[in-house]
């Protein structure tokens, strides 16, 4: 099953995420198929970037976002 989630990238106690397309057995920061988007929630407000056709491609396809994905797709979406 293909999902879309966080993938961490930053440094210790400087989080930092790619929003990835990834096969749900692959582990966090392994293997992905598409890097759709970043979010940074050390800025105040944290920042939210996503390719919403990607987004849109992919969920169409049957790639299921995580609760935590979802949430921010909702917020980017405002």
């Amino acid at each position: 099953m293909v999902k879309i989630r966080l993938q961490r990238v930053g440094k210790k106690k400087a989080p930092f995420y790619h929003v990835v397309v990834a096969d749900s057995r692959s582990p966090r920061d392994g293997k992905i198929i598409d890097q759709i988007g970043t979010y940074d929630p050390m800025t105040d407000p944290a920042t939210i970037s996503l390719d919403k056709e990607k987004v849109e491609k992919w969920i169409k396809n049957g790639a299921k976002p995580t609760d935590t994905v979802k949430a921010l797709i909702e917020k980017a979406a405002k």
